[in-house]
Protein backbone atom coordinates (compact mmCIF):
# COMPACT_ATOMS: atom_id res chain seq x y z
CA UNK A 1 0.00 0.00 0.00
CA UNK A 2 1.12 3.15 -1.27
CA UNK A 3 1.54 6.61 1.45
CA UNK A 4 -0.95 8.99 -0.04
CA UNK A 5 2.41 11.69 1.20
CA UNK A 6 4.10 9.79 -1.89
CA UNK A 7 2.09 10.29 -4.43
CA UNK A 8 3.31 12.59 -7.12
CA UNK A 9 0.74 15.80 -7.79
CA UNK A 10 0.12 16.78 -11.22
CA UNK A 11 2.88 18.84 -13.04
CA UNK A 12 1.95 22.07 -12.25
CA UNK A 13 -0.76 21.88 -9.27
CA UNK A 14 1.68 23.48 -6.58
CA UNK A 15 2.82 26.33 -8.90
CA UNK A 16 -0.86 26.86 -9.52
CA UNK A 17 -1.16 26.79 -5.84
CA UNK A 18 1.02 29.21 -5.22
CA UNK A 19 -0.23 31.69 -7.81
CA UNK A 20 -3.65 31.48 -6.50
CA UNK A 21 -2.64 32.23 -3.08
CA UNK A 22 -0.74 35.33 -4.21
CA UNK A 23 -4.00 36.44 -6.70
CA UNK A 24 -6.35 35.93 -3.74
CA UNK A 25 -3.89 38.13 -0.89
CA UNK A 26 -3.14 40.89 -3.94
CA UNK A 27 0.17 42.11 -1.88
CA UNK A 28 3.64 40.68 -2.28
CA UNK A 29 4.34 37.55 0.31
CA UNK A 30 6.89 35.81 1.94
CA UNK A 31 7.41 32.89 1.63
CA UNK A 32 6.60 31.87 5.03
CA UNK A 33 3.29 33.49 4.50
CA UNK A 34 2.18 31.84 1.00
CA UNK A 35 2.77 28.30 3.55
CA UNK A 36 0.33 29.85 5.73
CA UNK A 37 -2.21 30.85 2.82
CA UNK A 38 -1.98 27.59 1.34
CA UNK A 39 -2.56 25.68 4.67
CA UNK A 40 -1.75 22.43 2.99
CA UNK A 41 1.11 21.22 4.97
CA UNK A 42 3.60 22.24 2.33
CA UNK A 43 7.55 22.72 4.05
CA UNK A 44 8.26 26.15 3.71
CA UNK A 45 11.52 25.33 1.83
CA UNK A 46 9.15 23.79 -0.60
CA UNK A 47 7.30 26.95 -1.37
CA UNK A 48 10.83 28.51 -0.99
CA UNK A 49 11.90 26.72 -4.13
CA UNK A 50 7.85 26.95 -6.02
CA UNK A 51 8.57 30.85 -5.69
CA UNK A 52 11.71 30.44 -6.92
CA UNK A 53 10.97 28.62 -9.79
CA UNK A 54 7.89 30.62 -11.10
CA UNK A 55 10.61 33.99 -10.16
CA UNK A 56 12.92 32.15 -12.95
CA UNK A 57 10.45 31.64 -15.43
CA UNK A 58 9.27 35.65 -14.94
CA UNK A 59 5.69 34.45 -13.53
CA UNK A 60 6.29 36.58 -10.66
CA UNK A 61 8.44 39.44 -9.42
CA UNK A 62 10.15 39.65 -5.74
CA UNK A 63 11.26 42.24 -3.87
CA UNK A 64 13.92 42.57 -0.61
CA UNK A 65 11.87 41.59 2.03
CA UNK A 66 14.11 41.35 5.21
CA UNK A 67 17.02 38.79 4.51
CA UNK A 68 14.67 37.14 2.08
CA UNK A 69 11.98 37.92 -0.55
CA UNK A 70 8.09 38.48 -0.89
CA UNK A 71 6.78 37.46 -4.30
CA UNK A 72 3.55 39.38 -6.27
CA UNK A 73 2.53 37.91 -9.77
CA UNK A 74 3.27 39.67 -13.13
CA UNK A 75 0.20 39.60 -13.94
CA UNK A 76 -3.11 38.08 -13.57
CA UNK A 77 -4.94 34.78 -14.51
CA UNK A 78 -6.35 35.44 -17.42
CA UNK A 79 -3.14 37.32 -18.52
CA UNK A 80 -0.96 34.57 -17.56
CA UNK A 81 -3.28 32.01 -19.32
CA UNK A 82 -2.40 34.27 -22.92
CA UNK A 83 1.27 34.37 -22.11
CA UNK A 84 0.71 30.90 -21.77
CA UNK A 85 -0.85 30.24 -25.33
CA UNK A 86 1.43 32.66 -26.48
CA UNK A 87 4.39 31.02 -25.47
CA UNK A 88 3.47 27.55 -26.72
CA UNK A 89 2.17 29.17 -30.22
CA UNK A 90 6.05 30.39 -30.44
CA UNK A 91 7.25 26.84 -29.97
CA UNK A 92 6.19 25.85 -33.43
CA UNK A 93 7.40 26.57 -36.93
CA UNK A 94 3.98 26.27 -38.71
CA UNK A 95 1.62 28.78 -36.77
CA UNK A 96 -0.83 28.56 -39.51
CA UNK A 97 -2.13 25.52 -38.88
CA UNK A 98 -1.15 25.26 -34.46
CA UNK A 99 -4.04 28.95 -35.01
CA UNK A 100 -6.35 26.93 -37.73
CA UNK A 101 -6.90 23.41 -35.35
CA UNK A 102 -6.65 26.25 -32.18
CA UNK A 103 -9.87 27.80 -34.06
CA UNK A 104 -11.33 24.55 -35.00
CA UNK A 105 -11.58 23.34 -31.30
CA UNK A 106 -13.55 26.05 -30.24
CA UNK A 107 -17.00 26.11 -28.90
CA UNK A 108 -19.43 28.29 -31.55
CA UNK A 109 -19.49 30.96 -28.35
CA UNK A 110 -16.00 31.04 -28.01
CA UNK A 111 -15.63 31.60 -31.90
CA UNK A 112 -18.14 33.96 -32.12
CA UNK A 113 -15.94 36.24 -28.96
CA UNK A 114 -13.06 35.64 -30.98
CA UNK A 115 -14.14 36.99 -34.10
CA UNK A 116 -15.73 40.13 -32.48
CA UNK A 117 -12.70 40.64 -30.50
CA UNK A 118 -10.21 40.58 -33.98
CA UNK A 119 -12.85 42.99 -35.67
CA UNK A 120 -12.54 45.33 -32.61
CA UNK A 121 -16.15 45.08 -31.72
CA UNK A 122 -17.38 45.33 -27.98
CA UNK A 123 -20.19 43.83 -27.95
Amino acid sequence: MTDPKDERRPAGELEAAVMAALWAVGTPLTPAQVQTELASGLARTTVTTILSRLHDKGVVNRERHGRGYAYAPVQDAPGLTARRMHNELGRDTDRETVLARFVAQLTPDDEKMLRQLLEGDEQ
